[in-house]
């Protein structure tokens, strides 16, 4: 599996000319709304290419879910199978079209292409919050999406997990770097940090996790 961050909380994977995004900021929407939060990172519109098979949204949050952004992706014209909770479904379902729009809240598993998704349950401002495991038959990779540290969350979650990416930034109710380390070791396997340095100045080299692998904004993760 071939996997790209594409910034804050973006993923973008790619198996056998299958692909999926997750979570893709590539607008201004978050600064219009709070000045502050500026991005640091500008948009390669090099994505915008990519015709992705399945597309999943984890909260309804604008750097999460961007209709802005979504609508680049998701039109009346593609097929994509859409994977995402009770609030962001209601919303991105508005597009039409021959897209297929899954309700995806916690615990429900669906199927595409040979890849099984299973939401997991994620703590956040957002009540429909959730996590992702993404299963491709080879190993499973686990998207927390936003979260905190919370024993609900384990109890949706495999015991096999290979690689997790997690949030670090510690606000907007978020697991802190501590939390999330505590969360990484829990889980097992190698860990990936999200979240950081769109709005801030986070370094994640800081991270104190063993088997961390740091990412680089539109470049290829090197997993182990």
């Amino acid at each position: 599996m071939k996997i790209t961050w594409l910034g804050q909380a973006g993923l973008l994977f790619e198996k056998n000319g299958f692909s999926i995004i997750i979570d893709p900021y590539f607008s201004n929407s978050v600064e219009n709304s709070n000045p502050k939060n500026y991005r640091r990172v500008p948009i390669d519109e090099d994505f915008f290419s990519v015709r992705p098979d399945v597309m999943i949204f984890t909260h309804n949050h604008l750097d999460h879910f961007d209709p802005e952004t979504a609508e680049r992706f998701i039109k009346k014209d593609t097929a994509v199978t859409v994977l995402a909770p009770r609030s962001v479904w209601d919303a991105v379902r508005r597009i039409g079209g021959e897209n297929q729009y899954v309700l995806f809240n916690a615990r429900t598993t669906f199927t595409v292409g040979g890849i099984r998704f299973t939401a997991t349950y994620a703590e956040h401002s957002d009540p429909f919050s959730i996590g992702v495991v993404i299963d491709d038959g080879e190993k499973k990779y686990y998207v927390t999406g936003d979260t905190l540290y919370n024993e609900s969350v384990f109890e949706s979650l495999p015991a096999d997990i290979d690689v997790v990416f997690l949030p670090i930034n510690g606000v907007g109710n978020n697991m802190n770097m501590k939390d999330a380390a505590d969360f990484a070791a829990r889980v097992g396997g190698v860990a990936v940090p999200l979240h950081c340095g769109m709005f801030d100045e986070i370094d994640m080299h800081t991270w104190r996790y063993e088997k961390k692998v740091i990412p680089t904004v539109y470049e290829r993760i090197d997993l182990p």
